[in-house]
Order: structure tokens, then sequence, then C-alpha cells
């Protein structure tokens, strides 16, 4: 009977404390409870935020540039596909060169047919690729195809073979293997092969007495050692001196420029000193 008596006083002590924690925490809620404020009826209303202006998308300049590139006559847009085949020298779809160029060869027939019929453009139905003149891929082929002209290579024929075609070339120039010239009426570089079979040494004796060969200076005079050596001169300098002397030729005399005249309309750059207009025609 104690045990139970003990067992029922514990409870009931446990039921006290439990009561006891939660009227503290009613009272502190109570008063910690935030106070509201009547608001008037007629107290004007707090202002609403302003909203957040409109902002274009970043991809805004992105767009226009697309757009002014599609825009863009058919040969400039050529031109950028051009450049992207030949900087990276390799195949691609008309899919890859919009996301390189943003030209959109689908949807523009005129720069398809454009590109399908140029002569720098290969197409194989699906992709494209640059095309060159001469197909070439290092320095051994460049120089076989070199040895193949003994008459001379002009160099434009080959510089956009592969990307790095002009530095091989001076690289054959220094080996001593080619000869690298400039023509001198067309302005143009010519390459030529060194043939290594007619690699021979030359006595300095022999250099002396062909650089000690006075050559005539008159035209009268080489146009006779011309045809001492069996060769026809282009030119007759004889005939055209007795003609000259027959009709009373005389140089064209170069016009004469006429001076500019100042007047009130010149741009002066001087006009601090106006004494030194007071001639100026009106």
């Amino acid at each position: 009977m104690d045990l139970k008596d003990s067992l029922s006083r514990f409870k009931q002590q446990q039921e006290r404390c439990q009561s006891s924690l939660a009227s503290i925490a009613a009272s502190q809620a109570s008063t910690t409870k935030p106070k509201h404020r009547a608001q008037p009826i007629n107290a004007p209303s707090a202002p609403a935020r302003p909203a957040q202006p409109i902002k274009f998308s970043n991809d805004t300049e992105r767009l226009q540039h697309i757009n002014s590139i599609r825009k863009s006559p058919v040969g400039a847009q050529i031109k950028l596909v051009i450049e992207l085949l030949y900087k990276t020298r390799q195949a691609f779809t008309a899919e890859q060169i919009n996301d390189a160029t943003y030209v959109d060869i689908n949807a523009n027939k005129a720069v398809f047919d454009s590109l399908r019929n140029n002569l720098k453009v290969q197409y194989d139905g699906r992709r494209f690729s640059y095309k060159s003149k001469h197909d070439l891929e290092g320095k051994d082929q460049l120089l076989d195809l070199i040895r193949c002209h003994q008459e001379g290579l002009a160099v434009v024929e080959v510089k956009d073979a592969y990307p790095s075609v002009l530095e091989d070339l001076q690289a054959l120039k220094a080996a001593g293997e080619v000869w690298l010239l400039s023509n001198m009426d067309s302005q143009e570089d010519i390459v030529y092969p060194n043939d290594p079979k007619v690699k021979i040494k030359v006595d300095d004796d022999l250099k002396e007495l062909f650089r000690g060969i006075e050559l005539p200076r008159d035209m009268v005079d080489i146009e006779k050692e011309l045809q001492k050596n069996g060769m026809k001169p282009m030119t007759d300098t004889t005939k055209r001196r007795a003609a000259a002397q027959i009709h009373g030729v005389k140089p064209k005399a170069k016009p004469k420029k006429k001076q500019r005249e100042i007047t009130k309309r010149t741009k002066l750059t001087n006009a601090h000193l106006p004494e030194l207009f007071q001639h100026l025609k009106s």
C-alpha cells in the first residue's frame, strides 16, 4: 500500500508541474505579442513599391549582330564562310557554319548556290571545305610540286595550299632547295627549283674573267653583238634614230602644271597674317 500511495502522490506532483509550466509559457507569450495599432479609415495607404524597369535581354546585342549578318549582301556572307573554311581547313555542315558565322545557308538560296559554285569551296553534298588550286599537305609535297615546274611557279598559286606554306617556302630557300625571285614585270614572286645535279663550283679565275667583260653601253652596239651571236634584237635603234632625224620628231615636253591662284575662297592656314593676303582676287 505504501508503494501505491507514493506512486499516486508522484503522479499528482507531475501534473501540478505540467500545469505550472503551461501557465508560465502562456503568460510569456502574451507579454511578447506585438500590439497592432488600429489604422484610421481615411489614412493614406503605404506607397506601392515601384516596379522594376524592364531590362532587355543580355542576348540582344548578339541577336542584332546575327540580324545584321543575315541582312548583309551575299558577297559579304560568302567572305565570312570562306574565311572560316580557310583558317580552320575543316569540313563544315550548313548548321555548323551557322553556329560559327551566323550565316544561315539553308535559309538563303543565293548564298548556298554561290558557295556551291565557288572555286575556293569544295562541296560533297553535305559538308563545305576550302579548296586550293594545289592540294598539298606539307613541305615535302611543296618541294615536289616546285621541282615539277622547272620554268618557275608563281607563289600566288600555292600561298593558300595550307596555312604554313609561306614559312615553308622561306625554309626551302634558306636550305638552298629553291630560288625565290621577284618578277619585275608582274610584281609577283616566282619560286624556282634549285636542281642539286647542276650544283658546280666555279673557280675564282673564271669569275674574274666573267666580271671583267665590259658590255657595250649604246643600244646600237648591243644590237650588233646580239646579231653576231645569232640572236634577233627586239629593237632597231638605227632605224628609229634615222626616222627621228628625217621627220624631226622631238621628245614630248611635259606639260607645265598650272599654278593655282589664291582667292578669297581658298582656305588659308595663316589667316592671322592678313597683310599677306591684301592682293587676293575677289
